[in-house]
């Protein structure tokens, strides 16, 4: 399966759900970093006002998940067809709930996506998700931010939570990096005992002396730790360098 059809199956079944936003600007800029990171499908609860020019403006490039919005009257119609909700909070005593580090919180959404829709639910500017709302939500997610001045932009937490959701989506999609063949011991070996003869050839190292110099390469190789064809390369560059001085010996 290639990564866009991963895309349409997965990125594609994350909602991100924006409760009674009293800015428009906020809804256009938390279209625009749903963009950035691949997600489209944005559902807007009870707005104070519908998006309009100043949302769009600030949607830039994403007018379209803009135009896409889908506007309802209560959470619950929201995500009445999602398997997991997470809504965002900061952590609280008076209501315990599972909570989840963004990390987390995206790991977890893409887990289960490929089996319905889920859902990422960000209150009100002013005072984020009611209690009765919280209730409606699986897990709580709570930005780390800094204790002394924690208050995040709407947008700026959408951006910082879908960017989880994108490194997860990455993660587990990503095509598998193709199996590299290294050289065994003896092929380095030898290698090392051609890389001297050459350089002894060239006079680039005393032969009586050479230890320090081959030390020293053999700890750059080492670190390096080139692949079979690299080594390959390497031999066929010092049987190029054996070769000229052959011929240059012979012409004299």
């Amino acid at each position: 399966m290639s990564q866009k059809t991963t895309s349409n199956s997965m990125l594609q079944n994350v909602r991100i759900v924006l409760v009674n936003t009293s800015h428009t600007g906020n809804i256009g800029s938390a279209a625009r970093a749903m963009k950035t990171m691949g997600l489209s499908q944005l559902v807007l609860v009870d707005p104070v006002d519908k998006p309009d020019g100043k949302a769009s403006a600030l949607a830039a490039g994403a007018g379209d998940v803009l135009a896409n919005a889908k506007i309802v009257s209560t959470l619950e119609e929201a995500v009445a067809d999602c398997g997991l909700v997470v809504g965002t909070s900061a952590r609280s005593r008076t209501l315990p709930w599972p909570m989840l580090e963004p990390r987390e919180c995206g790991e977890k959404l893409i887990s289960e996506v490929t089996n319905y829709p889920v859902a990422l639910v960000f209150g009100r500017e002013n005072n984020g998700l009611s209690n009765e709302e919280l209730q409606q939500c699986h897990f709580h997610v709570c930005i780390p931010a800094n204790p002394e001045y924690s208050s995040l932009n709407l947008a700026a937490a959408v951006q910082t939570l879908c960017y989880e959701i994108r490194m997860a989506f990455l993660n587990k999609t990503q095509i598998p990096e193709e199996e590299r063949a290294y050289p065994h011991a003896e092929d380095l070996e030898r290698f090392y005992s051609h890389l001297e003869q050459t350089l002894s050839k060239t006079n680039f190292i005393i032969p009586q002396h050479p230890g320090m110099v081959m030390t020293k390469l053999r700890r750059l190789f080492n670190r390096a730790r080139p692949e079979t064809q690299e080594l390959n390369i390497l031999r066929g560059i010092l049987a190029s360098i054996e070769k000229t001085i052959k011929i240059k010996k012979h012409s004299e």
